[in-house]
């Protein structure tokens, strides 16, 4: 398949992503434990590639047309992905097989239907009939005039019953089933795995030695307590899974609220066209091929033979088994340099700017701010905008507070952030009863920008504090996801903070910005500004740098320009966690781009700029990436950085996760996923960044 020299297919791109996800999982310097839970992630990254991505160029090909922005055909593009993603799976099996074969030399034994031990059939015959019979759903396929309707979040046990020829000698009652269902030789069924069960289940420690078996493997123990009602000479199960077309459709009824219309979107969306079928490549092919018949599975799903076993993404819950020696070791978040919970939030704030990165600083100063907020007297208004929220959220809980307390409470909550829509749409409905001004943002675009503003009177005059942010406002995710967010009393920024919400309320009317970099109006400008003078410096002998560091980098046009940059002298370095259709390193092209992936322990979420500037950088930190849909689809904000202590401890952050030489990956135009060149000393980032603001905080003890 021919692609565009100078750009890498997104959609393969994002496929190498994942694959150096499975590489931590292959990684043996990652714990044991943690390597398991790796090989969920990539399974569950899988999921959404197919529900989104995949679901997207399947429109297309549906549609017989090509999409620019793919670069290719849409149908030989979904070839090319299922041959991709066959290898993938194949090299997740392996591995898991490895995880599992490592597991066993630390006393740690996965078992199944065939390899339990006669000591817990007890122990697995009571919690089939306790737990796991009560909550299965069996359906038997032959003689259904309609295929049920199955769930792209579960697995099914695809049944396959060979049944003994009717006995002369039969009872009455054998003989009523026989009239019944002895109407063909083989008969199907499926059973849908119980989503409100664990996956894994411990079963009794024999000495030092821990068990666990999958609820797949249970269910299969005591299949023919399942269907002893049948006259059965053989029966076997194996897994298939089904994945859906994601993609909302919103109806443009104009008598329905816009949480009526994402509602009504999300249940349809349970009824999405197919498009992955996955099954254990050890069914028999006449039940492959009834499956197929009654599916209706056609050329353009992506049909994929795997393991034993789908939805390995519940890996990423696998117990822990009290084995803290085989997972990564907790880190205890760091207090802000400067702040203390002794004083006003506020206060501080008024002094000076101050910078958070979770999880190396804790999270808890978002909620404090909040809190203290609510509580003040003088604050008199709270605006902020929602994408995820945890799921008992201390964000919310701190609004309702400040309602409570009279304040004016405005939240832009974003309905349609992808599969968090239900919940969004439950917490909308639990702030509008309780008061909040809610809005839902603007037509035709999504609003992904990460901020909040207070009003507080003071004398006879309204000051404003605020906080400007690269992720959600999520106590949960900060755990895992690092993430920048500037807590200011900056007047002339938070101003334009506050046009942005006017914006919400008037976007008729396009608000001007002197400060913030503001899609969908002005960040293409802006960044082009910003890089042209780059090019200029490095066309008049000056140094000229860029250095960037965000989640995905898909737009040709802002690729093209930093192209323009690279032919111009101006030395690029970017860290792109995920996809990078940019191919850095070609001659005549890109020779002055480097590129890097980390993939490690937390999962690398800022966006951070950084422009030489002749000598002055300018530094920002933002919501959004250098996507088509961030830039001219979405509402993000991008903020300077003017304090010149927080200016350099962004650069110190680049600096070492630009030094990593242990979770750093090479992106090039092959996309091999080298690892860069280990050097001496070796330098793992996410650890030095901890270490890097211990030495700060130890600085003003």
């Amino acid at each position: 398949m021919k692609t565009e020299n100078q750009y890498i297919n997104r959609e393969l791109s994002w496929l190498k992503f994942n694959a150096r996800v499975l590489q931590e999982a292959a990684d043996e310097r990652v714990p044991l434990l943690e390597r398991l839970r790796f090989a969920g992630i990539f399974s569950n990254n899988l999921d959404e590639f197919f529900k989104v991505r995949y679901a997207t160029v399947k429109r297309v090909a549906m549609n017989e047309t090509s999409d620019k922005e793919l670069g290719v055909h849409a149908k030989e593009l979904l070839e090319e992905i299922t041959k991709e993603v066959i290898l993938l799976q194949d090299q997740s099996l392996k591995i898991i097989a490895s995880i599992t074969k490592e597991l066993e030399k630390e006393q740690i034994f996965i078992v199944d239907e065939k390899t339990l031990l006669p000591e817990h059939e007890a122990f697995v015959n009571t919690y089939f009939y306790n737990k796991v019979r009560p909550a299965l759903f069996t359906i038997i396929l032959n003689d259904l005039e309609m295929f049920p309707q199955l769930k792209d979040d579960v697995a099914y046990l695809a049944v396959k019953m060979t049944l003994k020829e009717e006995d002369e000698k039969a009872s009455g009652i054998e003989k009523f089933f026989s009239s019944r269902v002895y109407k063909e030789k083989i008969q199907y069924a499926l059973i849908e795995l119980p989503t409100t069960l664990d996956r894994f289940i411990e079963l009794p420690q024999i000495g030092d030695k821990h068990y666990i078996i999958m609820l797949d493997d249970v269910i299969r123990f005591c299949l023919h307590k399942i269907f002893n009602i049948f006259n059965y000479e053989s029966l076997t199960a194996n897994m298939i899974k089904i994945t859906r077309d994601a993609e909302l459709d919103i109806d443009d009824d104009l008598s329905k609220s816009f949480i009526e219309k994402i509602s009504t979107s999300v249940e349809d969306r349970r009824k999405g066209e197919p498009v992955r079928f996955v099954y254990d490549k050890m069914i028999d092919k006449d039940t492959l091929q009834f499956l197929f018949e009654k599916m209706g599975i056609v050329k353009t799903d992506s049909v994929i033979p795997g393991g034993r076993y789908h939805n390995r993404r519940d890996f990423m819950s696998f117990p822990s088994l009290g084995r803290k020696d085989l997972t990564y070791p907790p880190i205890q978040p760091l207090p802000v340099q400067g702040l203390t919970s002794d004083e006003s939030l506020l206060k501080k704030i008024a002094e000076k700017d101050y910078l958070q990165y979770t999880p190396y600083h804790t999270f808890s100063n978002i909620i404090w701010f909040l809190r203290e907020a609510a509580l003040d007297p003088k604050v008199k208004s709270v605006k902020i905008t929602i994408y995820r929220l945890a799921k008992n959220s201390q964000v919310v809980n701190s609004l309702i507070n400040a309602v409570k307390n009279g304040k004016q409470v405005t939240v832009q909550i974003e309905l349609q952030a992808r599969f968090d829509e239900e919940s969004n749409i439950r917490y909308a409905e639990q702030l509008k009863a309780e008061g909040v001004k809610l809005i839902f943002g603007v037509r035709g675009l999504k609003v992904h920008s990460k901020i909040c503003v207070i009003e507080r009177k003071e004398g006879k005059e309204l000051k404003r504090y605020g906080f400007i942010s690269t992720g959600n406002f999520n106590e949960s995710t900060a755990k895992i996801y690092t993430d920048y967010t500037l807590f200011t009393a900056n007047q002339e920024i938070l101003k334009e903070v506050n046009k942005v919400f006017n914006f919400f309320d008037t976007n008729y009317n396009v608000q001007k910005f002197k400060h913030l970099i503001v899609s969908p109006h002005y960040t293409k400008k802006q960044l082009k500004h910003l890089i042209d003078e780059e090019i200029k410096n490095a066309k008049a002998g000056k140094e000229a740098y860029i250095k960037l560091k965000m989640n995905n980098i898909t737009s040709y046009k802002m690729i093209d320009k930093l192209y323009e940059a690279s032919r111009a002298g101006v030395k690029i370095q970017m860290i792109v966690r995920g996809i990078c259709c940019l191919v850095p390193g070609i001659e005549g092209m890109s020779e002055n781009i480097e590129v890097i992936s980390i993939v490690d322990k937390f999962l690398e979420h800022p966006r951070l700029f950084i422009f030489g500037n002749g000598g002055t950088p300018k530094v920002y930190i933002s919501s959004a990436d250098w996507m088509t849909r961030n830039i001219s689809f979405r509402v993000e904000v991008g903020c300077p950085i003017y304090d010149k202590t927080i200016q350099q401890e962004l650069i110190d952050t680049f600096e070492i996760s630009w030094a990593d030489n242990l979770k750093a990956r090479i992106i090039n135009k092959a996309q091999d996923n080298t690892y860069r060149p280990h050097t001496t000393p070796a330098l793992r980032s996410q650890v030095a960044l901890y270490e890097y603001y211990q030495h700060k905080n130890k600085l003003t003890e």
